[in-house]
């Protein structure tokens, strides 16, 4: 593959409806910004984009929880979100935001070009509408009665008690949570993308281009969602809060773009109005080949940026990402990090409390930037301790690294009157062969490493040359040899050797840590009197940076340690957070939320279940419900007709001959005109996907389960 012209870096953009914690900031931000320190450092074409994202139910559901408007909630947290990214050394080049009047016509235009080209199709279904507050209702304004476990919190998209994924259609007894009443059925029109038309380039480009280049997580999750058949999604909703179709669209009237579409063109406004800014044309970031386009994100939104995104941007002629570095989930402290039951440590409170006080500063954001990269979840979930974060700044910045460049400069202005000594060839030995060695091979190991996004071990690379240091200093003891200097005329030469080359590594070590710690690499800059140009990557495995002679500042300590009664605080503080309940306005439809723990049971309650094995015969669409399917299941003695809201995750045809486990003694209940009896047991991943519970080996159907 060429080389690339240019690179263009997206991080998610996060939902501007609170603050953000550092699951967060692990997932997608400094990854990110790990990767565009690193390319600019190689002083190659790189814009850094990001932004708010601002539209969605969830914004005026918080609106209302806090009494004020939606415009009001956006402009709160957008600024909020933004001084916590710049307080921790997130370096985009611009953080937009997507109620900017230039996002909302780049997006209604992006939509209008899809429309003209009939790229999208058109259906009418009957939606939810609630006659008192006149307004179609989005799922997450219907509440119910929860089919599956009885519980009263219910919404049309999930229940809040027992965590399964529903339609409104399910829901008992449903209310509008506008108006309180119930709400009344009425026909509306939407617009569609039709992935279903889209497979086989997804499996071309995913399956096979990408198969091997990107994560096997990244890969898995799109083969999953690929092979169980895509389809059909809704790319307008029925709100007042949004960006609004193009003028020319009839029926367009109070409709405006489902949060899903919009959000990702935010990317592109964003760059538009980079380039705007500096005087650039943003079109090439897009529409070149030759540009390499990058998203870094969480593995919650991995079907949005390989699968949908990927199809829109295919259809307006624009470029494809050429790698998607998802990362896996960071827990806290044995616990699933959650907004919505405040088990977190946000942003905000980690620089209140360790970068804003006198000992804190920019020392304490490359810390936390250390631990959150050194316990990256790069392959799987990860956990945040307090211990741990002692333990990686006091063992490993404090004792390893620091202690390193501390030594050496405290050395170097006792042995060496404060200048950079000479390196005598006469003098060389093993030890220094050795470090010289690794200084030149690790630039290339960790560059290796920063392309293919294996930070973690990139990271750990760059310590270990630190370690390196310290070893080579202990086996030569300079303070050792400056006991010798009156009965050994090399002793000076040898003291000079080795403090030279350690002076060397370190400048070395600020060019290499600097995309993951830049105020750690300035500092070291500062120490030895250079301008910032050295941490260009090309001086990187140098061992001349240094010039003979130069006089460097006095040592300064890199890091603090951190005490214990600093972690008993935080771990105090943590179990002091009120362990809230989710409402309305802790998710949405676009936001998968934590499944909250079900209360305890007696056996006999679960003895009231009957369960059994059963086989999918026949499966068809029900008529006027996006999300449900009427399937006939064989259940050895008899053919149950059983509704299920898994249209979105498989087509009917897919679905023949599919083992599932069903409750059959469930009181029957009609959707859409159509007598249910029974249900099928489903278990969503953390995605969003639904799965099929079933034997792990074939059984003939009937089979009752105990």
């Amino acid at each position: 593959m060429t080389a690339p012209q240019r690179y263009l870096i997206t991080a998610a953009l996060p939902y501007a409806n609170g603050r953000k914690h550092v699951g967060h900031l692990a997932g997608a931000y400094i990854p990110a910004d790990i990767y565009v320190r690193y390319l600019r450092a190689q002083q190659r074409d790189v814009v850094f984009v990001c932004g708010s994202d601002e539209h969605g139910t969830a914004i005026p559901i918080q609106a209302k929880k806090e009494g004020t408007t939606a415009q009001a909630i956006i402009d709160k947290y957008h600024q909020a979100i933004k001084e916590d990214f710049a307080d921790l050394s997130i370096s985009f080049d611009i953080y937009h935001r997507t109620s900017a009047p230039l996002h909302h016509k780049t997006a209604a235009d992006f939509f209008d070009t899809l429309e003209k080209q009939g790229a999208l199709e058109t259906k009418e279904t009957e939606q939810f509408f609630d006659e008192e507050a006149q307004s179609f209702l989005a799922d997450r304004y219907i509440k119910g009665i929860c089919p599956a476990c009885r519980s009263d919190r219910a919404f049309g998209d999930q229940c809040e008690t027992c965590g399964r994924s529903l339609s409104p259609e399910e829901l008992i007894d449903p209310l509008s949570t506008l108006s309180g009443k119930a709400p009344v059925k009425k026909k509306t029109t939407h617009w569609y993308l039709p992935l279903n038309r889209h497979e086989s380039f997804l499996q071309e480009w995913i399956l096979k281009q990408h198969q091997k280049d990107w994560r096997a997580s990244v890969v898995g999750q799109c083969k999953g969602w690929i092979e169980g058949g895509l389809q059909p999604r809704a790319v307008t909703r029925d709100l007042d809060w949004g960006v609004s179709l193009p003028d020319r669209i009839k029926g367009a009237d109070k409709k405006v773009l489902y949060v899903w579409f919009d959000a990702p063109i935010g990317y592109i406004s964003a760059t538009k109005q980079w380039a705007l800014d500096n005087g650039k044309d943003w079109e090439p970031y897009w529409q070149d080949k030759h540009t390499k386009l990058v998203h870094f994100i969480g593995k919650d939104n991995i079907v949005f940026h390989c699968i949908i995104f990927p199809v829109m941007l295919k259809l307006h002629g624009y470029i494809l990402p050429e790698n998607v570095p998802a990362n896996e989930f960071l827990n806290l402290e044995g616990d699933k990090m959650s907004t919505s039951r405040n088990w977190k440590l946000d942003m905000r409170d980690y620089i209140t409390d360790f970068v804003k006080p006198a000992n804190g500063g920019p020392q304490c954001v490359d810390m936390l930037r250390y631990y959150l990269t050194q316990i990256a979840p790069e392959t799987k979930d990860s956990e945040f301790t307090w211990k741990g974060f002692q333990e990686a700044v006091n063992s490993e910045l404090v004792a390893v690294f620091g202690n390193f460049v501390n030594r050496t400069w405290v050395l170097m202005h006792k042995l060496c009157n404060g200048k950079v000594p000479a390196f005598t060839p006469a003098y060389q030995d093993a030890a220094d062969e050795e470090l010289l060695t690794a200084i030149r091979k690790t630039p290339v190991v960790v560059e290796e490493l920063l392309e293919r996004y294996a930070f973690r071990e990139a990271l750990f690379q760059i310590i270990d040359l630190s370690r390196k240091g310290n070893q080579y200093m202990q086996k030569k003891e300079p303070w050792m040899l400056a006991k010798q200097i009156d009965q050994d005329a090399s002793a000076q030469a040898r003291i000079d050797n080795c403090l030279h080359l350690c002076l060397q590594l370190t400048a070395n070590l600020s060019i290499l840590i600097n995309p993951f710690m830049p105020h750690t690499a300035r500092t070291l800059l500062y120490q030895m009197k250079v301008v910032e140009m050295m941490l260009q990557w090309e001086n990187a495995g140098r061992i001349d940076l240094l010039k003979t002679g130069y006089t460097l500042r006095g040592p300064q300590l890199l890091f603090r340690k951190i005490e214990d009664q600093e972690i008993t605080a935080q771990l105090e503080k943590l179990k002091q957070h009120p362990m809230s309940t989710p409402d309305a306005g802790s998710t949405s439809q676009e936001q998968h939320p934590d499944v909250p723990a079900k209360a305890t049971i007696q056996y006999d309650d679960f003895a009231k279940l009957a369960l059994k094995t059963g086989i999918i015969r026949a499966a068809q669409k029900v008529e006027k419900a996006d999300k449900l399917l009427c399937l006939q299941v064989d259940l050895g003695t008899e053919t149950r007709t059983i509704v299920s809201g898994i249209a979105l995750h498989y087509a009917p045809e897919t679905l023949i001959g599919q083992s599932v486990t069903v409750v059959t003694n469930l009181a029957p209940r009609k959707m859409k005109g159509i007598e249910s009896n029974g249900m099928i047991l489903m278990a969503e991943d953390k995605a969003g996907k639904l799965h099929f519970i079933q034997p792990s080996q074939p059984i003939d159907p009937g089979a009752t389960i105990s």
